[in-house]
């Protein structure tokens, strides 16, 4: 069973329906047993994270920071940090919604826990891409 800490600064989404989310993410990526934390919040906060953990002194939607430690039989994955206010101008910009968004920002946190990292290029980001369109699709029935 995987264990799902849920933090909400800004209450647009139901924490159960994240919840729901995802466990499938996680269930289509084959991880049992596991614990991650998901922060939902503004692009303010975000902004400072991507600062202080990447130098990057923007607003971005997603970040991972993964622990990839196990303890007592339980992976420990990290956490998914997402900006709302992003996520909001993204989904609108796509034409779907702020859920659909989210949820695919959560893939991506998610697989970047996982060790996969799109940036490296090559192999490393076709293994990433294969992933999310995977979990995408699954994402897009459930």
């Amino acid at each position: 069973m995987n264990e799902i800490e849920i933090k909400l600064r800004k209450r647009r989404l139901k924490k159960t329906w994240l919840r729901k989310r995802a466990e499938l993410i996680l269930r289509v990526l084959g991880v049992e047993n596991s614990e991650l934390s998901i922060l939902l919040t503004d692009d303010e906060e975000i902004r400072e994270l991507n600062r202080v953990y990447r130098g990057k002194d923007r607003p971005t939607d997603v970040l991972s920071f993964p622990i990839g430690e196990e303890v007592a039989g339980r992976l420990i994955l990290g956490d998914v940090v997402i900006s709302l206010d992003t996520a909001r101008r993204q989904a609108e910009g796509l034409g779907h919604t702020l859920e659909e968004e989210v949820s695919r920002l959560l893939a991506h946190g998610i697989i970047h826990l996982l060790g996969y990292d799109h940036e490296l290029g090559g192999e490393e980001e076709e293994r990433f891409r294969a992933l999310e369109e995977r979990v995408n699709a699954e994402l897009g029935r459930g």
